[in-house]
């Protein structure tokens, strides 16, 4: 009997850099898997749909390089789910002007997009189309779809995959000002990943007590057994005034010796500790956008 296919959940609606990453998850780290993909309205749509095995894996936003971490993403991991990371995929934010075919570019009027597109192409469309009128949408993905049914000069500022899902034409390619724009998402399920050489862990916890130097001690455990750590950020902790959960990424598996002792120094001297998940570290290649609405 044929095995069934791996469910695996995105913020939709199709067409959303989210769609890239969980296409883009499937090819570098699903080959020769069977995937159906499920969309999701929210971000809380899509963990509690994991939590609740409504589906085997949901790929969320987790950090962008501009806009800083998703509180909603590490609150839920923090207080609400008993998910793993089993992986992590960083997609570079390429931003395309989409039109109707054989739109004339000089007379676009209006452009349409989600507010935080709009602003990172900015500068672009302040040189390129200065007199067009700039129009909030739900997302890149919505705002695509709205052009494809528009009458009028009328763009939008979305993916190639957007391009493929809704039959428009790239009028511009990069049209983002920061060329270095890049999303970290992870994948959310019942279990982490096996080491592969190559690996990073997540935790998050709080110190037992609130004094001068309490942090430096903890992470005194990592620094002496010459752990990396890939980043730490405070979230509150949701109890008292001034009290904080810290999120650590570190370079290594929970399996590793070295690791898993300073791991449990740590979680002997917090309040509170939890193991979010050992998962590959995302190594970049070229991967075109436009490849991945085929897989």
């Amino acid at each position: 009997m044929d095995a069934s296919p791996r469910v695996v959940g995105f913020l939709g609606p199709e067409g959303t850099f989210s769609q890239e990453a969980a296409l883009l998850y499937r090819k570098r780290l699903l080959p020769g898997i069977e995937v159906e993909y499920r969309q999701a309205a929210s971000i809380l749509e899509l963990i509690l749909a994991a939590a609740e095995e409504r589906i085997d894996e949901a790929v969320v936003p987790l950090e962008n390089s501009l806009e800083g971490s998703v509180a909603l993403t590490l609150d839920m991991l923090a207080h609400e789910v008993d998910l793993k990371m089993a992986a992590e995929i960083i997609i570079s934010v390429r931003h395309c002007l989409l039109g109707q075919p054989g739109t004339d570019f000089s007379q676009i009027q209006k452009v349409i997009s989600h507010p935080q597109a709009l602003a990172q192409c900015r500068g672009y469309l302040r040189k390129r189309l200065p007199k067009a009128e700039l129009i909030a949408a739900s997302s890149t993905a919505e705002a695509a779809r709205l052009v494809a049914s528009a009458n009028g000069l009328i763009a939008a500022i979305g993916t190639t995959t957007a391009a493929d899902v809704y039959g428009l034409s790239i009028l511009a390619s990069d049209v983002q000002d920061n060329q270095d724009n890049a999303t970290r998402f992870c994948v959310l399920a019942r279990d982490d990943s096996q080491a592969t050489g190559d690996d990073k862990t997540s935790i998050v916890f709080s110190p037992r007590e609130n004094r001068a130097g309490i942090l430096y001690e903890q992470l005194c455990a990592f620094a002496s057994r010459n752990i990396d750590l890939t980043r730490i950020e405070s979230r509150p902790a949701k109890r008292v005034l001034g009290e904080y959960l810290f999120f650590v990424d570190l370079i290594g598996h929970r399996t590793k010796p070295q690791l898993a002792a300073a791991l449990q120094v740590v979680a002997e001297n917090s309040s509170f500790f939890r193991l979010l998940g050992s998962y590959p570290r995302w190594r970049e290649i070229s991967v075109m956008s436009s490849d991945l609405a085929h897989q």
